[in-house]
């Protein structure tokens, strides 16, 4: 799982090459989804290819079907999430943003309550 010199990427380095423990949600042949292992929020989890893949907008020699093999199990983990607790965020980054250079989703409940919720967001559907 080489990522080229001077690039940082604990997915490759760390949480797949097993030098730390993590605690898997869900995994497919192609994908892994984790709790994230310096969470932010009461339910933070990562979604990740388990090949070297850059960025959303930088696949490396990664095709589409393994982006939708990912995207599935984003939406699997989400769905799981917001059975649970009523809500979630999905979110990846690109560019100075994205930290670890693999691609990665967070799913995660930042544990508002509902009026917490609604008061931020309101319903604007109705």
């Amino acid at each position: 799982m080489e990522t080229g010199a001077g690039v940082s990427d604990f997915y490759c380095h760390q949480a797949l090459a097993g030098r730390v423990s993590v605690k898997k949600v869900a995994e497919t042949d192609h994908a892994l989804a984790f709790h994230h292992t310096n969470p932010s929020f009461p339910v933070h989890i990562v979604v990740i290819p388990k090949e070297h893949v850059p960025s959303l907008t930088d696949l490396g020699g990664a095709g589409e079907d393994l982006l939708t093999e990912v995207v599935h199990l984003v939406r699997t983990v989400a769905a799981q999430v917001e059975r649970e607790h009523g809500s979630c965020s999905v979110t990846t980054n690109v560019g100075l943003y994205q930290e670890s250079k693999h691609l990665h989703w967070h799913v995660t409940f930042r544990g508002e309550t509902d009026e917490q919720v609604l008061a931020a967001y309101g319903h604007h559907d109705g």
